[in-house]
């Protein structure tokens, strides 16, 4: 299909899209990869009169060392996420998980803070980020803001952005040294997943000193698995020990039904992933 006819504005600077947003109010939509948008655009579920293309903001892009922080800039390409080393070496969750979004071609073109600000419920990355405590550097007419993640997420699609706000970077407190794995369940490849699960875990004399577990897609925020996190905390490492914290991992979440899994099959899954990935980041 093709879109209806929309004003579209490229800025050249935060200050110029934040502008431009004020100015359209609720009648725009921010453009950054364009993944998510495009296609909502031209199957019409969207009608915006103005699109602001963020995608030549160059100060928007790029991985930095902030000392006990990493910043991700909003229009880093998955693909650099992937491959850059201040991730790999402080943050490997959220480089494990990137490496499972969608496709090369999306990951060339999609956007690490386009994927946060969609807030697609199913969405990888959303549950790394709120597992790590990440903050989200937020810009608008009044200045910068700084919301954390746990705050960031509000619901289906929906964030905590004003209309005249733009995420412009992403703050990522430095786990080194910890160990991660990304699980995720999709019936084909390169589909939503129907349940996803990001851990955490940092390891001390064979025990669990401390883990961070996320979940995608049950719910219509990511989740933070604190059942399973107080479960292992200051507990052995062993599977016997890690499958029954495991079995905590529904608990708290409200998972929708829908035609690919009932409720009740995402909480089977949410158990059953969250064994194998604290398994897998804990080296068993």
């Amino acid at each position: 299909m093709i879109p209806a006819s929309f004003d579209y504005i490229a800025p050249s600077t935060v200050e110029e899209a934040v502008a431009a947003l004020a100015e359209a109010g609720e009648d725009a939509k921010v453009l950054a990869g364009g993944q998510s948008l495009l296609p909502v655009l031209r199957m019409r579920m969207a009608d915006p009169g103005v699109v602001v293309d963020v995608g030549k903001i160059e100060s928007m892009r790029g991985v930095r060392d902030e000392g006990d922080a990493i910043v991700i800039g909003a229009m880093t390409t998955h693909h650099d996420v992937l491959r850059d080393q201040l991730v790999r070496r402080h943050a490997e969750l959220i480089a494990l998980t990137t490496r499972t979004v969608a496709d090369p071609q999306v990951r060339h073109r999609g956007t690490f803070g386009g994927s946060l600000a969609h807030a697609d419920p199913a969405g990888d990355l959303l549950a790394p980020v709120l597992a790590l405590d990440a903050e989200m550097i937020i810009a608008g007419r009044a200045g910068t803001r700084t919301v954390p993640a746990a705050e960031f997420f509000v619901d289906y699609f929906t964030t905590a952005l004003a209309p005249d706000e733009i995420l412009v970077e992403v703050r990522v407190p430095k786990f080194t040294g910890w160990s991660a794995h990304y699980e995720k369940f999709n019936r084909v490849a390169q589909a939503w997943s129907l349940v996803g699960v990001a851990a955490a875990v940092r390891i001390e004399e064979s025990s669990i000193a401390d883990v961070r577990v996320g979940l995608t897609a049950m719910g219509p925020t990511p989740v933070r698995a604190t059942g399973v996190e107080q479960a292992l905390i200051g507990g052995s490492a062993t599977a016997e020990a890690i499958r029954e914290a495991a079995s905590h991992a529904a608990e708290g979440t409200s998972p929708t039904g829908d035609a690919s899994a009932d409720p009740d099959y995402r909480e089977h899954l949410a158990r059953v992933l969250t064994g194998r990935a604290v398994l897998a980041a804990a080296g068993g």
